[in-house]
């Protein structure tokens, strides 16, 4: 069970492996009705805030299965948290499986920091069925991105700072991909102040979380449209579809082309350097800012590792 004092005390395991981000306000998004303020965890170690659920399930294993091992799969940034995480505690080996269409760069940063490499599939799904084959033969410990409950608590201490810097937070923006990081940011939060409203946002590439719920069909599976938003593909976890009734007052699909627009205006106005995946909460701010309730909104930017061919685009 994911409850506010897990997330404390997952945040109290993994402070010193990780950054405080800051919450800036923005002027550029900001009006007479609303104002609004960015979570930049495009500023994390690592440049995602994966790093906070890596390290939350890493300081939880046992001295046994850390002998074992761990896998994961990734579409870069959880990998990179996870070899990362596996790096620092110096007694882990750490095997990473990423979809064939990974960018380069993610690739890169999970080798650096050790962990093996392994590339399958098409997409998340792929590379997840693969993942799964190697657990049953090799017996590794599975750190999963989105349905594993040390790993959620571990994003939930993003909330925890959220209301520490913004304490009359009326509403908080999150990416959806599998789900984890929206659970635990909303456990953290609605756990003090139950009235904040959590808003998730999907790309239209990939509304696999809203079909869930308006289907009442747990989608672990989900077919994917071309994306920028390689980290918000794929299904949902099981943990994160269990609890969205009670986490996740609502969810808003913006377009691949709003996010184009939300990421170059992060780039060019904010000075915020944020990949796709990150830049959906301002999409939704500028694509369909009458949904979005509140005087005082949150977005969450949740990661930083903008392509370098993406970004001259952006900038042309």
């Amino acid at each position: 069970m994911i409850t506010l004092e897990k997330i404390i005390e997952s945040r109290r395991r993994i402070q010193s492996s990780i950054y405080r981000t800051p919450l800036e306000h923005s002027m550029h998004l900001s009006n007479k009705k609303q104002e609004v303020f960015l979570k930049l965890e495009a500023q994390q170690k690592l440049k995602s805030f994966k790093i906070r659920g890596a390290m939350s399930k890493l300081t939880s294993l046992t001295k046994e299965e850390r002998k074992r091992g761990v896998i994961t799969v990734s579409s870069g940034n959880h990998g990179a948290g996870v070899s990362y995480g596996a790096s620092l505690m110096g007694d882990v080996d750490a095997t990473v499986v990423v979809p064939e269409t990974t960018p380069l760069s993610k690739v890169e940063k999970i080798r650096y920091y050790g962990a093996k490499v392994i590339q399958r599939g098409q997409n998340y799904d792929g590379a997840n069925q693969f993942a799964k084959e190697l657990i049953r033969k090799e017996g590794l410990i599975f750190i999963d991105p989105c349905s594993d409950e040390d790993v959620i608590a571990g994003h939930g201490s993003m909330g925890l700072e959220i209301l520490e810097d913004l304490e009359n937070v009326e509403t908080v923006l999150v990416p959806i991909g599998g789900g984890g990081m929206i659970t635990g940011i909303s456990v953290a939060i609605k756990s003090k102040h139950p009235k904040v409203r959590i808003v998730g946002v999907q790309t239209a590439a990939c509304p696999a979380m809203v079909k869930s719920l308006e289907e009442n069909i747990f989608y672990e599976e989900y077919p994917t449209e071309a994306s920028l938003c390689d980290a918000l593909v794929g299904g949902v976890g099981e943990i994160p579809y269990k609890l969205a009734q009670n986490t996740i007052d609502d969810i808003l699909v913006v377009s691949e082309e709003a996010i184009k627009e939300a990421t170059r205006h992060l780039l060019v106005k904010e000075k915020v350097v944020a990949e796709p995946s990150g830049a959906v909460g301002i999409a939704a701010i500028q694509e369909m800012s009458e949904k979005i309730p509140g005087v005082r909104v949150v977005s969450l930017i949740s990661g930083g590792n903008l392509d370098e061919d993406l970004m001259k685009k952006l900038l042309k």
